[in-house]
């Protein structure tokens, strides 16, 4: 008696699908490990990358230009504080008085700004600049006022203060814009100048507002 084994055999069509789908899933796999390992080197990398270019920028950006305008802008912007204060219980006229309030309020955060650049870069915040306006070649910082000039503003009162305020913080201002305009074509900091054209812009504005002030007493 002969007895027959059966074997069960898949069809042809199931085997060649289960095939694939091992090998697919066996892919996928691998795909996905290789694709987290290298996910994370890249990430890290492109990390290292940026910190290092930041910190390469910050540490190349500026030049002695912006060091000078930061240095002389302090000094420029502490003698506007002052005249400014000086409207205070002096000045008549209110166009004046506001004037007077916008510029410290402008001018006061700036001189801030610009003595944490200083800091940063590992400059001095003196150049040798005193309130007189002499730098080391003996030469005047554009638009200070000499003693006599702020001794004067302290002795007026009334229209003659508001007369004499808007001429010389007319000087004093374009005194900071050409400062300005020296940084913008010598600097190399962009934030510094970005501080450089606002001075520009808010300055000239004023001295516009106050041309039209002296027009008008």
């Amino acid at each position: 008696m002969t007895v027959c084994k059966r074997s069960f055999r898949m069809p042809l069509h199931r085997r060649v699908a289960m095939v694939g789908a091992v090998a697919a899933a066996t892919l996928l796999l691998a795909a996905c490990g290789s694709s987290d390992t290298s996910g994370a080197g890249h990430e890290g990398h492109s990390s290292a990358v940026t910190q290092e270019s930041t910190k390469s920028s910050t540490a190349g950006a500026f030049n002695d230009a912006d060091v000078t305008f930061a240095q002389s802008m302090i000094v420029h912007h502490q003698q506007a504080l002052e005249m400014s204060k000086l409207a205070d219980g002096r000045a008549s006229d209110q166009e004046i008085k506001t004037l007077a309030g916008q510029i410290e309020k402008a001018q006061d955060p700036e001189i801030k700004t610009m003595q944490s650049w200083l800091t940063s870069w590992g400059k001095p915040e003196s150049s040798g600049m005193d309130h007189g306006g002499m730098n080391h070649g003996g030469g005047a910082m554009p638009g200070m006022m000499s003693e006599k000039d702020m001794a004067a503003l302290t002795a007026a009162k009334g229209t003659d203060f508001d007369r004499k305020f808007a001429e010389l913080m007319i000087a004093h201002h374009n005194g900071a814009i050409d400062m300005a305009k020296d940084e913008q074509n010598n600097g190399g900091d962009a934030a510094a100048k970005k501080l450089a054209d606002d001075v520009i812009k808010n300055q000239s504005t004023e001295v516009k507002q106050m041309q039209g002030i002296l027009d008008r007493l």
